[in-house]
């Protein structure tokens, strides 16, 4: 699509292109979104924020197979509330980020034995659980209860400053710019909006092509999913695909000729090779996979070096040569109740 219809990023501007974005996001979405299983009313809402949680820093594509899998496993926070910490760990597998785990069933335990095992519907209440920060209560209201909110994340505050500010987001925290246009631009969901949506979506989908979203999805709702799915396939940080965007004709960035590309991304790409990162990573792999391996050793009482469910101190440090480095992220994911520190030095999943 050509840049040249962008125009200027004053609000008069950016209300009249909010509009014919809005419609064309709609339109897209509803032809392109991809079919996660979580999306289209096809997930509780703890699913969704279940979903939201193995999501954060990692792919989507990674999280599918993880999150089904659980969801059968403990498909409500009273179900994973009773599961055994060690069971919740082997579980998440390699999404990265174990502590989510534990903190995800710290908020299904609060769930489970304060909220009647409904996750709640306002913000404040939904901040107050165990690992939930903004984003997350955020979403969940959007998407699990269709609730009008600006749902902010990297994608979203990406595409959005490109958008209508015409430059990169610089990257760090939200700012108050950055939250106030999110808040600027999002769509009313009045019954004359939803009608214009449900217009605009007819207009734009090719023939055959199903409307796997709700008519009555609320535009609000529309517009955070679309956005956020524009930043992660098309309107990506490094390698923005314009000549697929079907918004490149409002875009102030494209018509700016991208000043900026690419600066300050939110998050630096960081080695992780030799990093504690990794080392927690090699420990726990090699804990999560004792159940199904022999863990070897002589004999012993529960819990020694020779118990199946405990590594022996001899392979502990067989996993990692640097033993100062290993000594110390052993102690780490001992402070995060990821593990137990044997008395003979052995570790094991926790139990309880």
């Amino acid at each position: 699509m050509a840049s040249g219809d962008a125009g200027g990023t004053g609000p008069a501007d950016r209300a009249n292109r909010a509009e014919r974005v809005r419609l064309r996001l709609a339109a897209w979405w509803e032809a392109n979104a991809r079919d996660l299983p979580w999306r289209f009313g096809r997930a509780t809402p703890w699913g969704v924020l279940v979903s939201e949680v193995m999501s954060q820093q990692t792919q989507m594509s990674r999280v599918v197979p993880y999150w089904t899998q659980w969801m059968e496993r403990w498909p409500d926070a009273r179900a994973l509330a009773a599961a055994p910490k060690a069971d919740v760990i082997t579980a998440w597998g390699r999404l990265g980020y174990p502590r989510r785990a534990l903190r995800l069933q710290e908020c299904a335990r609060v769930v489970s034995s304060e909220c009647g095992d409904e996750l709640p519907r306002g913000y404040d209440a939904l901040i107050a659980l165990p690992g939930v920060g903004d984003y997350t209560a955020s979403a969940v209201m959007s998407f699990a209860y269709g609730e009008r909110v600006a749902v902010i994340d990297t994608n979203i505050r990406r595409v959005l400053s490109r958008l209508f500010r015409g430059e990169e987001s610089r990257g760090g925290a939200a700012s108050p710019l950055e939250r106030a246009l999110a808040n600027e631009v999002l769509p009313s969901d009045g019954d004359d909006g939803m009608n214009d949506v449900s217009r605009g979506v007819s207009r734009g989908v090719p023939r055959g092509v199903s409307r796997r979203a709700p008519r009555a999805t609320p535009p609000s709702v529309v517009w955070n999913q679309s956005v956020m799915e524009l930043g992660a396939l098309v309107c990506t940080a490094k390698n923005p695909l314009c000549e697929r965007c079907p918004v490149s004709a409002d875009c102030a960035f494209l018509a700016a000729g991208r000043p900026g590309l690419g600066e300050r991304r939110t998050r630096p790409r960081q080695r992780f090779e030799g990093t504690d990162r990794q080392v927690r990573g090699i420990v726990l792999k090699a804990l999560r996979e004792l159940g199904s391996t022999d863990s070897g050793g002589s004999a012993g009482s529960a819990g020694s070096a020779g118990s199946r469910d405990s590594l022996p101190r001899e392979r502990v440090e067989a996993l990692w040569k640097d033993h100062v480095q290993l000594d110390a992220c052993i102690a780490g994911l001992d402070d995060d109740g990821l593990i137990e520190i044997l008395p003979d030095g052995a570790l094991r999943l926790p139990r309880g």
